[in-house]
């Protein structure tokens, strides 16, 4: 019965120091995400005017698809 004490305190302590080790690289800013942000403008999808109020497209609607070709 004392092995499970032992090895339930063992436990405990090495998710201690993983938790420790976890919130240190986060305060460091190993998680942060440099290059995302520079080329998220290159892959944003085109503007879709938006459709009128009886239920047709409005001239000019943009499609998106991968031809995105207009309407006119």
């Amino acid at each position: 019965m004392s092995v499970i004490y032992v090895l339930l305190a063992i436990s405990i302590v090495v998710a201690v120091i993983f938790f420790t080790a976890f919130i240190v690289s986060v305060k460091s800013g190993q998680y942060d995400d440099s290059y995302t942000p520079s080329v998220r403008m290159l892959f944003e999808d085109e503007l879709v005017k938006p459709t009128s109020m009886d239920g047709e497209k409005s001239k000019g609607e943009l499609k998106l698809d991968k031809s995105t070709k207009i309407n006119q």
